[in-house]
């Protein structure tokens, strides 16, 4: 079960395992350097406006499969587009006159941020939004007319260029979606493997990693398979099949690993090891493993219940490992809309428009009293930098910060190191390459470090990349750092002060909703229902723990006190705990597993905010039926202690937490 205090190891603490290299990491980090280097040439090439803007761009479009890249790439264009050609039509009347040259960057930096935080544009609207309001700074410092229409025309290539360039690159050197569920797949059972013979403490943490991450990016990447039509239906069905029983897999593998000592022996540990071993050099071959036979081993006859139970789950999901069930009626889907269900109730969404905006008016007027245009990259990294919630932003200003200054640092050491002994195109490529390749690795990585990346990137760029020629300059290096430093001081303060929105709000509604999935889990009559509840549980107790980690950021003033953090994340603990157990039971222990759905129902509703509390829960039931039944009621009654200790709070006037 997971402690009662916050053990989770500080932000940059296994540094190391953090820039470690994975399956296709390398490859991700070539691919977007590649971008990079190409989209500087091509900008170089015909002098276009702000190089250094351009190339950046790339790190925004580039996704590690070629139909995301390929998607994301024309949507981003085809925005720009529209926007650019609906604000040229405006641009005559409002090019010389400040007052509304500003209101009009105002106005459209709301409505692109609001579509940011309230609809499907939520992936590309900040950038969208960085480029249109940076337009219509640009358009300031030029007469109108001809001259105007021009600049809008550059300012679309901020975007054109590197989409085509991604588009082209990814099309040729892109790996397939397929080929990285392919790849995740495989990865995971061989991690599974090493787990069942002696892990040790870096194969532990990647472990909890692929555990808690669920089905992550597979579910998208089989749906873009499916869209490329270049596999087949039944592979695409059968590999959706595999990534369930995977997961089913990897928590059943849990639970004989969780304790201090392993559930079953190092021979027949050793034994199931070598199937997934198998199992994963046929993913990484680009097949997937039918008619998976697990052979009876000499020590299950010997096991207890409870291992007994784990190695007959094993084998049930290996024997169906990419073998879809017959496809069930489902009702249709109501269509969601292009904005989300509460974009026009919840006002979160528009506080985060009117504090991106803000913030990003208040750097652009601020450079323009002091006269100080060089800092104007605050104005972009205010778009880049906003976040939903305070502690979000906390935790990526830290990580940002840090790039910065690495970026910085490199920057300068290249202009003065470097920079002089480039006489050609060829070599600021060269230079281009290797700091996006270095950037491109940390951003492959965890969301731990990712932003590092992203922002190391962006100090490098505008501090090398100065215009259509060589450039030495100091002054322009050191004026857009303090630029982004400026930038991100600001969102920080606007993010904590105003409006702050604590992670902690979404916790407890999240908790809620687990436990009843938890519940039908536990009444599942059939092995694919099961197994696809077990997923979709699996995939929401990891962002539930993800934002439990993330409290620790929050301003004092906002964060909840230790005590409510440490026993969301016991209930955390807990149903990590019974998640396995319910997996293994209903065959066995149909009786407990119904027992055990209704319990958690109750709970479900002594959670719901909205819900008064239930009655009292009963008291602890005897475990005596034996382990499996046992592995059920310990952490059943644990989650019936620790929510009837918040309903007792409650009850009793004290409030448990009210987060903003």
């Amino acid at each position: 079960m997971a402690p009662l205090v916050d053990e989770r190891p500080s932000a940059f603490e296994g540094l190391g395992s953090l820039l470690a290299p994975f399956p296709g990491r390398l490859e991700f980090a070539v691919r977007l350097a590649l971008i990079c280097a190409l989209t500087t040439l091509v900008a170089q090439t015909y002098r276009t406006l702000d190089p250094a803007l351009t190339a950046y761009v790339a790190f925004f479009v580039m996704k590690p499969d070629r139909a995301a890249s390929v998607v994301t790439s024309i949507v981003m264009t085809l925005l720009i587009t529209f926007l650019i050609g609906f604000v040229l039509l405006a641009a005559t009347q409002i090019i010389e006159q400040p007052l509304w040259r500003v209101t009009s960057m105002a106005l459209l930096s709301l409505g692109v941020t609001f579509a940011a935080s309230a609809s499907k544009l939520k992936p590309v609207a900040g950038t969208v939004a960085l480029i249109v309001a940076y337009a219509l700074d640009l358009l300031g410092t030029v007469p109108g007319g001809e001259i105007a229409t021009r600049g809008f025309l550059w300012v679309w290539l901020f975007v054109g260029i590197p989409a085509g360039v991604c588009i082209v690159v990814n099309l040729i050197f892109g790996p397939a979606p397929r080929r990285l569920v392919e790849r995740a797949l495989a990865d995971r059972l061989a991690v599974a493997g090493a787990m069942l013979r002696e892990p040790d403490a870096r194969t532990r943490n990647t472990f909890k990693h692929l555990l808690q991450e669920g089905t992550g990016e597979i579910s998208v990447w089989l749906k873009l398979a499916g869209a490329e039509k270049t596999s087949p239906t039944r592979d695409i069905a059968a590999l959706r099949q595999a990534a369930q029983s995977t997961l089913v897999l990897l928590s059943v593998v849990d639970l004989i690993t969780r304790g201090e000592q392993n559930l079953l022996p190092a021979s027949l540990g050793e034994h199931i090891a070598r199937t997934f071993d198998a199992m994963s050099a046929i993913l990484r071959k680009g097949g997937y493993p039918v008619d998976v036979a697990l052979a009876i081993h000499e020590d299950e006859a010997l096991l207890p219940p409870l291992a007994a139970a784990a190695c007959a789950e094993l084998r049930a999901a290996l024997s169906a490992f990419a073998e879809p069930p017959p496809p069930d009626p489902q009702p249709a889907r109501p269509k969601t809309g292009f904005f989300l269900p509460d974009a026009f109730t919840n006002p979160a969404h528009v506080h985060y428009a009117l504090k991106t905006t803000g913030a990003a008016m208040f750097c652009y007027v601020a450079y323009l009293l002091l006269d100080w245009p060089g800092i104007h990259t605050c104005l972009i990294t205010c778009y880049i930098v906003s976040l939903g919630t305070a502690a979000e932003t906390i935790e990526k200003q830290t990580l940002r910060f840090l790039g910065c200054l690495l970026g910085a640092a490199s920057g300068i050491a290249a202009i003065v190191f470097l920079m002089p002994n480039v006489t050609s195109i060829g070599g600021l490529m060269v230079i281009v390459f290797v700091a996006a390749l270095v950037s491109g690795w940390i951003v492959a990585g965890s969301p731990r470090i990712s932003y590092v990346g992203f922002q190391l990137a962006f100090a490098f760029f505008l501090s090398v990349i100065q215009g259509a020629a060589p450039a030495f300059d100091m002054t322009i290096a050191r004026d857009r750092i303090i630029g982004i430093l400026f930038g991100n001081l600001v969102v920080a303060i606007v993010f904590t002060l105003i409006w702050p929105v604590s992670v902690a709000k979404r916790i407890d509604p999240a908790i809620a909703a687990l436990l009843a999935r938890l519940a039908s889990l536990a009444s599942a009559t059939s092995k694919p229902q099961r197994w696809a509840l077990a997923a979709e549980t699996r995939t929401a107790l990891g962002a539930i723990e993800q934002d439990l980690d993330l409290v620790r950021y929050e301003p004092s003033a906002i964060r909840p006190p230790e005590s409510w953090t440490a026993r969301r994340r016991a209930i955390a603990g807990a149903v990590a705990s019974l998640h396995a157990p319910l997996l293994i039971s209903t065959d066995l222990a149909p009786a407990a597993s119904s027992g055990v759905a209704q319990r958690l129902e109750r709970l479900a509703a002594n959670l719901d905010a909205n819900s008064a509390p239930a009655a009292p829960f009963p008291a602890p039931r005897s475990s005596s039926a034996g382990d499996v039944a046992a592995s059920l009621e310990t952490p059943i009654a644990k989650l019936e202690q620790l929510v009837a200790e918040r309903a007792e709070r409650t009850k009793e006037g004290a409030a448990d937490y009210a987060p903003a």
